[in-house]
């Protein structure tokens, strides 16, 4: 997610959706300024390729008085080289929120296939709050990091008063701007870089939390929208509490698969003969580390870190070498010291399947993935993170009991990572947002694009998005195991489609399931 991550609109919000984006549309004629900017181009770096060229241009902090403060926009793009074929821009977005873009064009520029790549100048960006674009902190301590832990009813006090921390921190260091770090604000971003590029419409590559950029841009601005991929898709109907708590529900069928591809394979693991075996082994290593933490080179793991990673058990290979080890740590006491010797914390994260796109790809998920985007160049990721999963919809409950009653349900429910998944976030006091969020109305012919076991959107959450989207074709790979379909290595079968799309603009006619190979282990 790397990874993560998704409420419902009512039908008020729906009904008061038009008027903004009519007034949002008035205000921007009054003032042209932002909308006619001439980006000022230049070599990014001089250790960097001299095609790839950066330029910062402003956007104003809230579009609903756009004559007031203004933001840093930073932007790059390395054009096509062959200009007779040249069809216009493809903007990248690699998720989040919260997660920079502005150096995607270098990667993007060997890997696209030449059919495909002839046709685009490939522009990155570095979203509002995010790296180079005014970024914005939270000052928060490396304690208060990550999306909050399990639930216990004798801990829960001081998950509230984390909860609490966390968003007073974000109001006392940065509270000016948060409450317009939101995406429908990020859409209007990209709206003024397509009028800066002089463009009359963009395309379009999001992965992850980029998935619903894309649709609410699609939504915001359809006769903008050109051939836009949305790829590892967000529900909108989920956004953000529900996009938390599907890790914890479909974390659970992953599991079940891989209790009985561990027990088909009793003999390389020692995991159990029946997928019932391979539960209770995992469940009694649980319960063991709780009590007596397992050790390796220093590090501890409990229970709760083992629960903490659900993502895990999406690639059955992972989490059954990863378990095993752990299994034999567990029953034979921790090795000798050994710098070569596996991060114990790292091994949980690490085992879950990613693609070649992991190095792009930077969503919010389960334990560790939340580091990765808090690590953001140029700013505190996890505040941006916070600032739109808050900020874009009012649907998060106010009451910390609410969280607690639905965090032990879900826990019983979903005992791999139910009460991680609903217990209290920073949400329950956060800022009410500034604007209701957006509802998918308006018919977008995209293509979506999912993998059948992606651990931090997995397939409903994929099958979510086509759904919202009127108009929209799906490709789904049967067998993907990686967050991130397109440009992957090993290659999907999802490629042909996903570049037939975006060279031609042709949809399929109907949805494509293929089948990818199992994964080289």
């Amino acid at each position: 997610m790397k990874r993560l991550a998704p409420l419902l609109a009512t039908v008020g919000l729906i009904a008061t959706s038009v008027p903004l984006l009519t007034a949002t549309q008035a205000a921007a004629a009054q003032v042209p300024g932002y909308m006619r900017q001439q980006p000022d181009w230049h070599r990014c770096s001089p250790d960097q390729p001299v095609t790839y060229e950066c330029a910062t241009l402003k956007v104003p902090l809230d579009y609903q008085h756009p004559q007031g403060r203004m933001l840093d926009l930073a932007i790059s793009r390395i054009k096509t080289e062959n200009t007779g074929k040249r069809r216009g821009v493809l903007l990248f977005n690699p998720g989040g929120p919260g997660a920079s873009s502005l150096f995607r064009p270098v990667d993007l520029d060997t890997r696209i296939p030449k059919d495909v790549r002839d046709q685009y100048d490939l522009i990155g960006f570095d979203p509002r709050g995010v790296g180079k674009s005014s970024p914005i902190s939270c000052g928060l301590s490396t304690n208060e990091r990550g999306l909050g832990g399990p639930y216990r009813p004798e801990t829960f006090a001081s998950d509230v008063a984390w909860a609490r921390s966390v968003a007073d921190k974000c109001r006392e260091k940065s509270g000016d701007v948060i409450p317009h770090i939101t995406t429908r604000n990020t859409a209007r971003d990209l709206d003024v870089i397509r009028a800066a590029l002089g463009e009359r419409k963009i395309s379009y590559l999001g992965y992850s939390y980029g998935t619903y950029l894309g649709a609410v841009y699609s939504q915001m601005f359809p006769q903008r929208t050109d051939r836009f991929v949305l790829d590892s898709g967000v529900d909108p109907q989920r956004v953000w509490r529900g996009m938390i708590q599907v890790w914890a529900t479909e974390a659970e069928p992953a599991f079940a698969r891989w209790t009985r591809w561990a027990a088909e394979r009793s003999d390389r693991y020692g995991l159990g003969t029946t997928p019932e075996e391979v539960s209770a082994t995992f469940w009694n290593l649980v319960a063991r580390a709780d009590r007596d933490p397992i050790v390796h080179n220093g590090e501890k793991v409990t229970g709760e870190n083992l629960r903490s990673e659900p993502s895990l058990f999406f690639s059955p290979y992972g989490a059954s070498a990863v378990i095993k080890f752990l299994k034999s740590l567990a029953e034979n006491g921790p090795g000798p010291a050994n710098g070569d010797a596996p991060d114990l914390k790292q091994l949980l994260a690490g085992s879950r399947s990613s693609g070649a796109t992991a190095s792009e790809l930077d969503t919010p998920g389960p334990g560790a993935a939340a580091a990765a985007v808090a690590s953001d160049s140029g700013s505190d990721g996890m505040a941006v993170y916070w600032s739109v999963v808050c900020g874009d919809t009012d649907a998060w409950p106010r009451d910390p009991d609410q969280y607690a009653r639905d965090a032990a349900r879900d826990k019983a429910k979903y005992p791999l990572y139910g009460d991680f998944a609903s217990n209290i976030k920073p949400c329950a006091f956060w800022q009410r947002p500034v604007e209701p969020a957006t509802p998918m109305k308006t018919r977008a012919n995209v293509l979506t694009v999912q993998n059948e076991w992606d651990s931090q959107t997995p397939l409903v959450s994929g099958q979510g998005l086509h759904k919202a989207l009127k108009g929209s074709r799906m490709v789904l790979a049967l067998g993907g195991e990686k967050h991130g379909v397109y440009l992957s290595e090993p290659a999907s079968c999802a490629d042909v489609t996903v570049n037939k799309y975006l060279a031609t603009g042709r949809l399929p006619a109907a949805d494509v399931t293929c089948q990818d190979p199992p994964p080289f282990p």
